[in-house]
């Protein structure tokens, strides 16, 4: 995918993420807060907090942005997501955490443990969170941090929720060149490492670091500079970083979307997760959006041809409302 398309698809993200609805009214909407989670050296990892007028406790959607772990932030939250979650009662922690390659996989899901901890321990006291109903959602490459943390956070999540997310990071998929991809413009080593540099982050611009992403999925290594392991060498490694391979019958109840024309992540890797709860007997449902690619509920294609249309596409609103019911029912609220 040429650069000038992946940055029209990062700024095109950025504008439905910071655009208001029409059914904000700022008595029900406090300002967002920003608060930092978490230091590692001088770099501070931050999260948004977005919730309703009032003292009562409320259950939390913690979001996970996309981006393939190496770009992106908390700001990637789309706008009227962000707003029916709000509308149902939920407060809404969107995060951020370390990115790669700078910093590998194992650090990044500390990252997100320790948001977790942090919301769980001091939520209800800045921001008016119920500890005992806490959800994660993602997207993508956050789609599968949210299925890491069903297997990894503790207390027990209770419910998670992956928009065309992954459950396996060992498989060829990810470990070799990828076809769509290879039909782009070729990104040479030297422009993918300029994008990057060597100081920990954890928030990007939208434009600065897309060429490592290509140069990944053009040469096969996420896994490697991303997780830090070869996959011809540390494939049982690999295997304990993907969520399908750690889900056991205490899993939370979990919903995946995906689109079953998804050019990015493949409709099979949400297959491959539901046959796996299906024989652990783990609460579970796959939507499969029927003609639709990556990044379905923020544009009409992928790579978009045109402004983002979010949730106005009927088929998209009804399954982000399977999304708000699911949670509804799991955090009985």
């Amino acid at each position: 995918m040429p650069r000038t398309v992946i940055n029209l698809i990062l700024c095109c993200f950025l504008s439905v993420c910071s655009k208001g609805t029409a059914q904000s009214t700022v008595e029900l909407r406090p300002p967002k807060q920003t608060f930092t989670y978490k230091r590692v050296g001088n770099t501070a990892i931050k999260a948004n907090v977005y919730r309703l007028a009032g003292d009562d406790p409320r259950p939390v959607i913690v979001w996970i942005h996309p981006g393939g772990l190496i770009m992106g932030s908390r700001e990637m939250l789309p706008a009227d997501e962000r707003e029916r979650f709000r509308d149902a009662g939920f407060i809404v922690v969107a995060i951020d955490y370390r990115l790669a390659p700078e910093t590998k996989l194992p650090e990044i899901l500390k990252d997100v443990e320790d948001a977790h901890r942090w919301i769980r321990e001091e939520g209800p006291r800045l921001f008016q969170v119920d500890p005992k109903r806490i959800a994660t959602v993602g997207a993508s490459a956050g789609g599968y941090l949210a299925l890491m943390a069903g297997a990894r956070v503790r207390p027990k999540l209770q419910a998670v929720v992956s928009f065309y997310g992954y459950g396996d990071i060992a498989g060829e998929w990810y470990s070799r060149p990828d076809q769509f991809y290879l039909k782009q413009r070729r990104v040479t080593k030297a422009d993918a490492y300029r994008s990057v540099g060597t100081r920990v982050i954890s928030e990007s611009p939208p434009t600065t670091r897309n060429d490592f992403y290509i140069y990944c999925r053009q040469n096969g290594l996420w896994p490697r500079e991303v997780v830090g392991f070869n996959p011809a060498t540390g494939s049982d490694t690999l295997a304990s970083y993907s969520p399908e391979r750690l889900v056991t019958p205490a899993y939370p109840a979990t919903l995946l979307l995906h689109g079953d024309r998804d050019v990015d992540v493949p409709f099979q890797m949400s297959e491959r997760m539901a046959a796996v709860f299906k024989r652990q007997g783990v609460v579970h449902q796959l939507y499969r959006l029927e003609g639709f690619n990556h990044a379905f509920d923020v544009f009409s294609d992928y790579p978009p041809q045109g402004p983002p249309t979010g949730l106005n596409r009927p088929k998209v609103a009804e399954a982000f409302e399977v999304v708000v019911s699911f949670l509804r029912k799991q955090l009985a609220y």
